[in-house]
């Protein structure tokens, strides 16, 4: 049983009666859509590929051994292909709302989680020479391209 009696002005301002909140109007809505588009998901797969393959051409360059190189390319590889298939996933449009969507966000993020896991225990196996460091480098660089990504594409958004 809920006592009315103690609702505080906090309580009143969460439930909207003093918000300073007000809709956006039609043209206000198209506006925004315009200064800040959407970015593409398979704009940061691509990017993560690329970033995978200079990463692996880097790693051999410096070392000059094509198994670091493989490894960094590996790594990256770790990151790409679960992203690809998380983007695959999240981008088909599916019945059942909002709520559906986020259930299945979750669900293919877990499945990301378990590929690129899968992935990295079958790396001994599967990269002869294998170099751990190249290929937790591979896959800690093509993993913050995301945040390179969005900071680029902030400030690219603020020239207004």
């Amino acid at each position: 049983m809920k006592n009315y009696a103690a609702d505080t002005d906090a309580d009143r301002e969460l439930e909207g009666e003093d918000s300073d909140f007000k809709p956006l109007t039609s043209e206000e809505a198209q506006e925004w859509r315009t200064r800040n588009p959407q970015m593409s998901v398979w704009r940061f797969v691509v990017v993560q590929a690329v970033v995978g393959v200079l990463v692996a051409l880097v790693a051999w360059l410096v070392t000059g051994r094509a198994e670091v190189g493989w490894s960094a390319a590996y790594g990256a590889l770790s990151v790409v292909l679960p992203a690809a298939l998380f983007a695959r996933a999240v981008v088909r449009k599916r019945p059942g709302g909002a709520a559906a969507a986020m259930v299945g966000i979750f669900g293919w993020e877990l499945v990301k989680l378990v590929l690129c896991i899968a992935m990295l225990a079958a790396a001994p196996k599967l990269v002869p020479g294998l170099s751990w460091l190249a290929l937790l480098a591979g896959l800690v660089v093509v993993m913050k391209t995301y945040w390179v990504a969005l900071i680029v594409r902030s400030s690219v958004r603020k020239t207004d």
